[in-house]
């Protein structure tokens, strides 16, 4: 039986072929196959087709040109049996109509005839009468992205191909001339592994339906300005949402973080209280404490150290001995002349016998000791000889500087193999240029470095041969020889080099002897007559009067050297003196330094007049001769004229250069600025010469005679600071300062109807002067005289009425016990002036001295409302409020004051402190911090931040405060309070005078600096800072104005306040 069997996988309908019969009853079945509408559109499937033929020739042939006539497929024949005919996917639409079009022929070929379909056939999964033993796919390649055992799972195997062959990672690869870095197989598999790493992953276990892949499918291709442009876009998108969400993110994580620190707080923390308390436990309690038994074993507390015990000489030589071979036989053993063996019947040798060459031993114990011996005592002997005086033989260790000589030992050289280089290279460029002599004291110099010091003599010599004529291999030659080596090299250097006014000088210094000194000098004189430098030399070791003569002698040699005129000037008398200067000037017309000294001598014999003339005609003669003015040259010799004392001379020189060269609109500026400079180099001469030649251009300006009245205050002396100030008022009548200056300087001076002078003089001058008003009300009340102090406060308030003037009134009162009167007073102020801060504040103030709280209150509120910016007022209120107990109403006075008056630090801190004070120790920190926010420049929050951290924060703190206020008075008092908590005693002196030399106004400082030095300084310390103190006369502060503004202090000079406020002062550390 013979049968044809066609399949399709995928067709879309069911389609019935018939069962025929052929003549020969053969049955050809069709089980499905496409209809042609459907294989012309391009069926995606493959299509088979098989046919089993039977043994007969003439069956076989028709078949095999039947299926040899389909359009698409591969005939196959196997064996004589069977043809195949195969139609693949993708050979499109004639590879789709094969099959039917086969089926037809087939059916004409063998002679079929059609048969009514007996049952329908499905498209899909029908399984017709295939042979089992060989699948229709094999050999067929396999389909694109196939993986072989993906679908039931069985993925991920290693084998060997995956891994690579069994081999080392240090062994060689096979390619002989493989790159450096890949000629290991270890190198290779790192490559391998790096580049599969750069490639993605696009598994399809890597892959999600949402996600896609986990890499990006084309990180590979080129990143392109539209790739930029959406990564900025998301980039953006991605910062813009997170900021919608970072403050709530940022407050979750700081709440997360303090709630932590709650409940797991440091050890540190938990034992800060306790620590604190420290401070209260006195010595006594200290010294009671016991003593913390030690908890360890014997054997951890006692330790037994190796202990090295040297090795008697006894066991060395025990076991020497029996580890000792016998090299020798025994004469027994060679009686006969042969080997006797020892047992009776034995074999004797007839060979004679003798001693075996055998190991030699260099000698008994006995000998190997004695060397040992010798070799420990020539050892000792050598150290003994280094440590050792050769005179007295006693030694001469020093144990401190006996490290530093072990480390004198130690070559410092460099490298050996440098050195050998440098030497090998110094010799070659000796060898190619014998007459170089750098060549030869370089190499004289490498080998003084190394030690091999009488190389580099050798070397040196060699090189003064070949190089006679070089000073310098000269001179290096002297310096490496001893004594008298090196003064031969100077007299053979003499000899070559006769001109040589460094040899000479060379060998000068050699000489021990002042008179060898001068013969040398002498001698050299003689071959060199014109050098200064030998002149010079020769004249310092004369006395003085040979030391005249040599230098007239020296001036006619050496006509042209202003420093031997000048010094022959000095020791000739003052008629000579004139001469030599006058020789000097005719011979050297373009020195200054001549002139300046004739002035300089004039003054020093009196003829102070001629100063001037000689000043003048020097400028005169100097731009004749055409040399520039250089002014600056000319004030450093005015200031070197100051301080050799020569007063006139100085003042001379700066009235005669201080307006060379300066336009006439700078020309204040500068000498203001040359006069400042002049007193930081001490010169004050030069600067009072200053300020007397700009008031006389300038007699006008209130600026320059302030200026210079400050100076006089503080570098001269009274009288000369009343003359100035006398002459000022008679300039600048209207200038009030200067009025007030003189008075002070007369009441300081004790001198009280002066200073009414004065002040009757500035009233004339300035008739309603609120200033002199108050000064001549000071005058008055400073000296008890408190019925003229109402007096003229009576005349100002009718003639001057002003704020000051009413407040200076109310404070008189107040001050002597008035306080009905000073209260009538303050309500007669406040109708005039209500928006006078100060005058509210004394009346709440005298309220609440009288214990009249709800007055004071009433008085402090209706102040805030003429004045919602005065910051005092809302302290006074807070703390007002705080001292009756209103602590509630207190932090909302401050929280009100803070929205209306935003940025202020006085503010800030009141609130923390208060909230430190209630005990809220947390919240105040919380309000520093916001603080610190708001004004991050506040040297006021900053230093009281630094001490509301525990103490091991507080140095972190101060650097950050440093960072952002580093010039800030504040800062620096709270970094030396700083130092002082910490016992850095030289460290806080220091940062305490910088506080007050940045700011010499802040009593705060003064005071703390004051208090330090009654803990940690000297009384001179001590008056020190008290003087400077009083001179600065500080005025701010907090605790400086509650101690200087107290009713009962009314009357404290500077430095009672400054013990007060000391006193007031506890150490808070």
């Amino acid at each position: 039986m013979h049968r044809v069997h066609a399949v399709s996988r995928a067709a879309p309908a069911q389609l019935r072929f018939p069962r025929v019969q052929t003549a020969n009853r053969g049955l050809i079945e069709g089980d499905t196959a496409r209809p042609p509408a459907a294989t012309r559109a391009g069926a995606p499937r493959a299509c088979a087709c098989r046919v089993s033929v039977s043994e007969s020739r003439s069956r076989r042939k028709r078949a095999e040109v039947a299926f040899r006539e389909l359009p698409v497929g591969a005939a196959e024949v196997g064996g004589d049996l069977s043809v195949r005919a195969l139609c693949f996917r993708g050979a499109g639409d004639a590879g789709a109509r094969a099959l039917p079009a086969a089926a037809l022929r087939s059916s004409v070929v063998f002679g079929l005839r059609p048969q009514t379909p007996s049952f329908p056939f499905p498209a899909v999964g029908v399984t017709a009468a295939m042979n089992k033993k060989k699948k229709p796919f094999l050999g067929m390649p396999a389909p694109l992205g196939y993986v072989p055992g993906l679908g039931r799972g069985a993925t991920g195997f290693t084998t060997r191909s995956d891994i690579g062959p069994a081999r080392d990672a240090n062994d060689p690869v096979d390619d002989r001339h493989a790159p450096p870095g890949k000629r290991t197989v270890g190198d290779q598999m790192k490559k391998s592994q790096a580049a599969d790493d750069d490639d993605e992953d696009l598994n399809d276990t890597n892959y999600d339906e949402f996600n896609g892949y986990a890499g990006s499918l084309f990180s590979s291709g080129p990143y392109e300005k539209d790739d930029e442009e959406a990564d900025a876009i998301y980039a953006a998108l991605d910062k813009r949402m997170d900021e919608r969400r970072k403050e709530r993110r940022e407050q979750r994580e700081k709440e997360e973080i303090e709630k932590y620190r709650m409940e797991r707080p440091k050890i540190q923390q938990q034992f800060s209280d306790l620590k604190r308390k420290l401070a209260e436990v006195t010595e006594e309690e200290w010294l009671s404490i016991p003593e913390v038994g030690d908890a360890r074993n014997k054997r951890q507390r006692n330790p037994r150290y190796e202990k090295l015990t040297p090795v008697p000489d006894s066991f060395f030589a025990k076991h020497l001995q029996t580890g000792e071979n016998h090299t020798s036989v025994d004469p027994r053993q060679t009686q006969f002349g042969g080997l006797n063996t020892p047992y009776p019947g034995g074999l004797n040798t007839p060979y004679p016998g003798g001693m075996t060459p055998g190991l030699m031993t260099p000698g008994t114990g006995e000998l190997d000791m004695r060397k040992i011996g010798q070799a420990r005592n020539t050892l000792m002997d050598m150290r003994l000889s280094q440590v050792s005086d050769s005179v007295s033989g006693q030694t001469v260790v020093d144990p401190k500087g006996y490290l530093t000589d072990l480390n004198s030992m130690i070559p410092t050289h460099g490298d050996i193999n440098d050195i050998k280089k440098a030497r090998l290279l110094l010799k070659s460029v000796r060898e190619t240029n014998p007459h170089h002599p750098p060549a030869w004291i370089a190499s004289a110099r490498l080998e003084e470095v190394t030690g091999k010091l009488q190389v580099a003599r050798n070397l040196i010599m060699k090189g003064t041969e070949m190089c006679p004529k070089s000073e310098d291999v000269w001179l290096e030659a002297a310096r490496l020889q001893p004594g008298d080596t090196a003064k031969a090299v100077v007299a053979q250097a003499v000899r070559h080099l006769p001109q040589s006014v460094r040899i000479y000088i060379r060998a000068a210094e050699l000489e021990t002897d002042i008179r060898a000194k001068k013969r040398v000098l002498r001698k050299a004189l003689e071959h060199v007559p014109n050098s200064v430098r030998l002149w010079k030399a020769a004249v310092e070791l004369e006395e003085p009067e040979d030391a005249r003569i040599m230098l007239s002698r020296a001036v006619e040699c050496c006509p042209t050297s202003v420093e031997l005129w000048l010094a022959l000037a000095r020791l000739e008398t003052y008629e000579n003196a004139r001469k030599v200067l006058n020789k000097a000037r005719e011979n050297i017309p373009t020195d200054r330094h001549i002139w300046i000294t004739a002035a300089k001598l004039e003054e020093a014999n009196g003829n102070t007049q001629m100063v001037e003339k000689i000043i003048d005609r020097a400028i005169t003669s100097l731009r004749a001769n055409g040399v520039e003015i250089n002014r600056e040259q000319w004030i450093q010799d005015a200031e070197e004229c100051d301080k050799a004392g020569s007063v006139a001379t100085c003042q001379a020189v700066m009235r005669a250069v201080i307006g060379i060269g300066i336009e006439e609109e700078d020309r204040k500026h500068t000498w203001m600025e040359d006069a400042d400079s002049c007193v930081a180099h001490n010169a004050l001469e030069c600067a009072r010469a200053i300020y007397a030649y700009a008031l006389q251009v300038f007699p006008s300006k209130k600026s320059v005679w302030l200026r210079a009245a400050y100076f006089e205050k503080n570098h001269g002396t009274r009288e000369s600071l009343e003359a100035l100030l006398q002459r000022a008022v008679a300039h600048c009548p209207k200038a009030e300062v200067l009025w007030l200056m003189g008075a002070k300087s007369k009441w300081l001076a004790g001198d009280v109807p002066a200073a009414r002078s004065i002040l009757a003089l500035a009233f004339q001058a300035n008739p309603n002067s609120e200033e002199i008003w108050l000064a001549a009300v000071k005058l008055e009340s400073e000296n008890n005289e408190y019925e003229r102090a109402r007096r003229l406060l009576a005349k100002a308030r009718s003639s001057a009425p002003t704020a000051r003037v009413f407040m200076k009134s109310v404070k008189l009162e107040w001050v002597l016990g008035n306080l009905a009167a000073a209260q009538e007073l303050c309500e007669e102020a406040l109708k005039h002036y209500e928006d006078f801060p100060k005058l509210w504040m004394m009346k709440g103030q005298i309220e609440e001295q009288e214990e009249l709280m709800e007055k004071a209150r009433e008085a402090y509120n209706q102040g805030l409302k003429k004045c919602p910016h005065s910051t005092p007022l809302w302290l006074l209120l807070s703390r007002l409020e705080e001292k009756i107990g209103q602590l509630t109403r207190a932090r909302a006075i401050l929280e009100k004051s803070r929205l209306k008056n935003p940025k202020n630090p006085g503010l800030w801190l009141e609130s923390v402190r208060l909230e430190y004070r209630a005990g809220l120790k947390n919240i105040a920190s919380t309000l520093m911090a916001k603080a610190l926010q708001e004004c991050p420049s506040s040297g006021v929050l900053w230093s009281e931040a630094i001490f509301l951290e525990a103490r091991p924060q507080r140095k972190t703190k101060s650097v950050d405060a440093l960072k952002k206020c580093e010039h800030d008075p504040h800062v620096l008092l709270a970094v030396a309070k700083l130092f002082w908590s910490e016992r850095k005693i030289t460290k806080a002196r220091e940062w305490f005078h910088r506080t007050v030399k940045i700011d010499s106004d802040l009593g705060d400082a003064w005071a703390f600096f004051y208090k330090f030095e009654l803990q940690h300084g000297t009384e001179e310390q001590r008056e020190e800072v008290r003087r400077r103190c009083e001179n600065a006369e500080p005025r701010h502060g907090e605790l400086w104005c509650a101690t200087s503004k107290d009713i009962a202090n009314w009357q404290r000079k500077i430095g009672e306040i400054l013990v007060l406020v000391a006193a007031r002062i506890r150490n808070p550390f």
